[in-house]
């Protein structure tokens, strides 16, 4: 599922359920006091979206390690890669790429569903309304504010490795094209430099299937390879594949 919104160069890993009803037993010593008081639910998906990442990993050469989190939570890689994770009600996925390659990744799978009530006024921005409520009349298959708050988790997740900020939901106001399947984030705030480029936006790909909205955002690194995509970034689902 994820590997439609991937660009070359970037490895992906998922599963559609939990690897093993024991989570210590594929997580490393480090790991599992962070899960430790939490619900059985909450420790099963934490030991196999890192499982996911340590197979991604480990397709572009990098020994297992422990992922840990920073003081805000986000996952620690291994030095000289980039990735990102994400898990929702029934999959699982990591991504992974070179960092000289990909400067910053981000990846987000949500059920395609609407919103609670309430929500999308707090994670949107007044033309962004807009534009959810033209595509929900004309595309009603597709669940635009959940795709919306998506894809502005995978910009929150891109973001943060690049600056090692927050950035609030209302921080970058975003726009969807249904025909492309892309999307374009403009930052409202002062954006990250990369490869000494100051970025005033990211923009991504989505994808709608298995009841699922992903998105993705990869920002190129300085020896990134040109398009077009070239590179197996099929992913594995955990239960099926050795």
């Amino acid at each position: 599922m994820i590997e439609r919104v991937l660009p070359a160069g970037v490895v992906a890993e998922e599963s559609f359920g939990d690897a093993s009803h024991d989570p210590a037993s594929v997580l490393f010593p480090e790991e599992v006091p962070l899960v430790a008081r939490a619900v059985p639910k909450r420790q099963r998906e934490f030991a196999t979206v890192r499982l996911c990442a340590r197979r991604a990993l480990g397709r572009l050469g990098i020994a297992p390690a422990p992922l840990l989190p920073d003081r805000r939570g986000a996952p620690q890689w291994p030095h000289g890669t980039v990735g990102s994770m994400t898990h929702c009600d029934g999959y699982r996925a990591a991504v992974a790429a070179r960092s000289n390659e990909v400067a910053s990744i981000g990846i987000d799978a949500e059920p395609n569903g609407p919103l609670p009530d309430g929500v999308l006024d707090i994670v949107s921005l007044p033309r962004e309304r807009v534009w959810i409520r033209a595509l929900s009349a004309h595309r009603p298959e597709v669940c635009w504010d959940r795709l919306l708050f998506s894809a502005k988790e995978s910009v929150f997740k891109t973001w943060y490795p690049l600056t090692g900020r927050e950035l609030d939901f209302t921080e970058a106001e975003l726009y969807a094209d249904p025909v492309s399947a892309t999307f374009a984030a403009r930052f409202l705030v002062s954006g990250p430099v990369v490869d000494g480029r100051r970025l005033s936006g990211f923009s991504g790909r989505w994808a709608v299937g298995a009841e699922l909205v992903v998105t993705a955002i990869t920002v190129r690194g300085p020896s990134a390879p040109a398009p077009p995509r070239s590179v197996d970034v099929t992913p594995r689902n955990l239960l099926t594949d050795p």
